[in-house]
């Protein structure tokens, strides 16, 4: 995508700077960051109170808003772009991948690269790779620690979402956090406040100083650092990226030939096998993610009265399994289950009950409040 287009689209409705008014108080605040931040995570004029435990602590409370009466209404206001993004400078990394990406996904027009096994593994491949590498890992386990599991448990499913291509742990969890810890401020890495292109897919395509791994990982992913599994994952993230492509390739040309292919159809085969299981999953798991970052921030109705603008969506919780009931979330990061109302239907919190039932998950942090209140524009949307 040319640089002019791509800069262009970041002016198409973005917030106006200025003054804004306190909006906010959080009852609890625990984690990460040390006692003062710098200008780079401080923008001016601050819009929020907080108190920030010492650093090296888990995230166990960070973005928390009591339901109660004290915690007043989130007023959206237009917001401008993070100050860490304001230099406007191209970030390469993604920009060449997302758009890879899609131009690969084009090949599933030819018919030589159709299969209806290529088919099934993309649709599996949400599942197993979207809920169970990105929802349940990278989000519910690693990013708030709202359940337990072996530590080769946490590594398997850390690599699902890795070839999800959608950073490392660290980075995830360090962006994730910081999301829940400025939401919908400034310096909030995706708010629709901005527009709703920077939340769904912009963000990603202007580097953001206050994403650089050395600070981000400091003040949100110390804890994700420490373990040398994710350590050598920073390194080898590229090479993870490329060897699932080859071993999809591989198991369809080997599968065919097994069965009494020629050459031709194990290429034909492993082909599809690789596009359909890997590029357009992939590409799906992305919007499906780029959809639960966005749309819940803007459309639905709110349980909780929390102090940002998040809202319960019932279309993105179908489409994300569960991670579209994100006001109930920001209201309880730490709960495994986003499923608050008895119809708020959460797949991905069903795949963990039956991993408890399986004996490889424990401490599964539940919903502190199971009758939220309403907040006055309940049921309406924005």
């Amino acid at each position: 995508m040319p640089r002019g287009a791509i800069c262009a689209a970041f002016r198409v409705c973005e917030g106006v700077s200025g003054n804004r008014e306190p909006r906010f108080s959080i009852n609890a605040l625990g984690t990460v960051g040390s006692t003062a931040f710098p200008d780079v995570f401080r923008p001016k004029p601050c819009t929020r109170q907080t108190d920030i435990a010492e650093q090296g602590q888990l995230m166990n409370e960070i973005g928390q808003a009591s339901a109660g009466p004290d915690v007043a209404t989130c007023r959206a206001r237009p917001l401008s772009i993070p100050i860490g993004a304001c230099q406007r400078q191209i970030n390469w990394r993604y920009a060449s991948a997302v758009g890879t990406y899609h131009l690969l996904a084009l090949l599933a027009l030819l018919p030589w690269f159709f299969s209806r096994t290529g088919v099934a593994l993309a649709i599996a491949g949400v599942f197993v790779f979207g809920s169970g590498g990105i929802n349940l890992c990278y989000h519910r386990l690693l990013s708030h620690r709202s359940f337990s599991c072996p530590l080769w448990l946490e590594h398997a499913l850390a690599m699902l979402a890795v070839c999800c291509v959608q950073d490392t742990p660290a980075r995830w969890v360090a962006t994730h956090r910081l999301h829940h810890h400025r939401a919908d401020d400034q310096a909030d890495p995706h708010s629709p406040l901005v527009n709703l292109f920077w939340s769904y897919t912009g963000w990603l395509f202007l580097e953001n100083t206050d994403l650089c791994r050395g600070v981000a990982y400091d003040r949100y992913a110390r804890d994700i650092v420490r373990d040398k599994f994710y350590r050598w994952i920073e390194r080898a993230v590229v090479w993870i990226t490329l060897g699932q492509s080859l071993v999809y390739f591989a198991a369809g040309f080997l599968i065919e030939l097994l069965f009494g292919g020629t050459l031709s159809a194990a290429a034909q085969f492993g082909a599809s096998i690789w596009l359909w299981g890997v590029v357009i999953r992939t590409i799906l798991v992305w919007h499906i993610t780029w959809c639960g970052n966005s749309f819940p921030h803007l459309f639905g109705y709110r349980n909780y009265e929390t102090d940002d603008n998040s809202r319960n969506n019932m279309l993105v919780a179908i489409i994300t399994n569960g991670e579209g009931w994100h006001n109930n979330h920001h209201a309880d990061p730490n709960s495994a289950s986003n499923q608050h109302r008895w119809w708020e239907f959460d797949l991905t919190y069903l795949f963990l009950r039956l991993l408890v039932l399986l004996g490889l998950a424990w401490d599964v942090q539940l919903p502190k409040v199971l009758a939220p209140q309403r907040s006055p524009d309940a049921g309406l949307k924005r």
